[in-house]
């Protein structure tokens, strides 16, 4: 209670609106009020249902009145990714192609917060096809980091992470097969959790037309409390109707319940992917505060072959987009395929931009090997501490194409792929991953990954809960006190 309104987790806000602190109406027309004044220049949100959510925050305090509530999340103003169908609303994936795609259905996890009681008021900006770690795209434009205009937020959830930050709404949701609801955490400066895989059923965040479920992709939720992520999840697990005929999820609780009860394993580097001295030395120097709490601390990592763990990743991961891509890249594919392999970025996207599906079996057939690999370390271990990406967030690059484009490590330019090594980590092997705030380097905030075993979701999150409330939580960024 001690942060202003915009800034508080959406559970206290909940609280509040349920106990009559506050009214949802006053609650709403409060970040109404902030997107007005801040959004023009970050532009996180990119469409909104003013005249609905006001309806809705009417209709949440009448059911208070009655005795009524509708939730956990009872009239906490929410925005959601573009990439999640909500009814009456464009679902584009900032495709121009898609610009009158507007649904008269919501996604089941819509449906699922709404039911706990949310009012969605907006959907937040992404880039192109959701693929990038910058968010713009030819319809909504550029987003902008709220620590810095200039440096991009991250993507593909970059409009999501920058409104919570900014504190113009209370909640959201994303997505992640690379990254996209990770390294928005860590760029911003809030929290995210990337879920196991298939535990929160993707069915309508989704293009017209599709209905399989693309591999390794998975979709969670954003907040500014770790606890937020819990009850988030709490209320989006589980599969849709279809597969809810057959079978139920049951996530197991944390096995631990205080820092001094964790055992965690510390990588903070890898010879795939250089990692900036600065975040570094914050992640090291949370490790050493959590070994001050009595959490049991070591450099240790899984018995895996990094270099095989990555380039197995990338090649799936461009198979799994494959089906998306404009005829153009596939036609760069096959030229770039004509020459030497060289074990770029750029070579095993084209591999895996044009595999077939033979190779796919045995590539999938090596991701479980290192799944098994996994989980066998995670008997062991609680939590592997890593880190997000390579470093805090860059200035903002929108020339050429995201594979030639560099960012600057420790002096030296590199390639800004490079830091899918992180993205990958915990990402084909069907892993949870949570985020939360780290410290700030050079005045911008950078975020730890907590990956932790497959299904054990509530463990990296329990985590997560503990570190912001002995350690370190979110901080706002300067300027957005209003």
């Amino acid at each position: 209670m001690n942060q202003p309104l915009h800034y508080q987790s959406a559970t206290e806000i909940a609280s509040q609106i349920i106990r009559r602190k506050r009214s949802a109406r006053d609650v709403l027309e409060h970040f109404l009020a902030r997107v007005e004044k801040y959004n023009p220049a970050l532009n996180a949100l990119i469409w909104m249902d003013t005249a609905g959510a006001r309806q809705t925050a009417d209709d949440a305090d009448a059911a208070l009145d009655k005795g009524q509530v509708w939730g956990p999340l009872h009239g906490v103003p929410m925005t959601i990714k573009e990439s999640y169908e909500v009814a009456g609303s464009p679902t584009t994936w900032g495709s121009p192609e898609f610009r009158n795609n507007v649904t008269d259905t919501d996604a089941v996890s819509v449906q699922r917060l709404k039911k706990a009681g949310v009012n969605l008021f907006g959907k937040a900006n992404v880039p192109l096809m959701l693929a990038d770690w910058q968010t713009y795209n030819e319809i909504y434009g550029t987003t902008n980091n709220p620590w810095d205009l200039s440096r991009t937020p991250g993507g593909s959830s970059g409009g999501s992470a920058a409104a919570l930050a900014a504190g113009l709404t209370g909640l959201d949701a994303g997505s992640d097969i690379g990254a996209s609801i990770r390294n928005p955490a860590h760029y911003c400066g809030v929290f995210g959790h990337k879920p196991t895989y298939g535990v929160v059923t993707p069915h309508g965040q989704s293009l017209p037309d599709n209905y399989a479920t693309a591999d390794i992709s998975v979709i969670g939720p954003l907040a500014r409390s770790a606890g937020d992520l819990e009850m988030a999840m709490q209320v989006m697990a589980g599969p849709d109707d279809v597969d809810a005929i057959g079978w139920q999820l049951k996530l197991p609780a944390s096995r631990r319940r205080r820092l001094s009860d964790f055992r965690v394993a510390i990588k903070l580097g890898d010879p795939n992917c250089d990692v900036d001295k600065g975040y570094a030395d914050a992640l090291q120097n949370l490790a050493d505060r959590l070994a001050q709490a009595g959490a049991t601390v070591q450099e240790i990592e899984p018995d895996i072959d990094t270099n095989k763990l990555y380039e197995n990743y990338i090649l799936m991961l461009r198979a799994a987009t494959s089906g998306r891509l404009p005829p153009a890249m596939l036609e760069l594919s096959e030229q770039v395929l004509k020459g030497d392999p060289d074990g770029s970025y750029l070579y095993r996207m084209a591999q895996g931009n044009v595999i077939s599906h033979r190779e796919w079996l045995g590539l999938n057939n090596e991701r479980h090997k290192f799944r098994y690999a996994f989980a066998d370390f995670f008997k062991e271990w609680d939590i592997l501490l890593c880190p997000a990406a390579s470093g805090p967030a860059w200035p903002k690059n929108e020339e050429g194409v995201r594979h030639d484009r560099t960012i600057e490590v420790n002096g030296k330019q590199v390639y800004g792929t490079d830091q899918m090594f992180w993205a990958g980590y915990s990402c084909s092997t069907y892993l949870p991953a949570t985020v939360g705030p780290a410290g700030l380097v050079s005045g911008l905030p950078v975020g730890y990954q907590a990956v932790t075993g497959q299904y054990l979701d509530y463990t990296s999150i329990e985590f997560a809960k503990l570190v912001e409330q002995e350690i370190i939580g979110f901080e706002p960024p300067p300027g957005y006190d209003g």
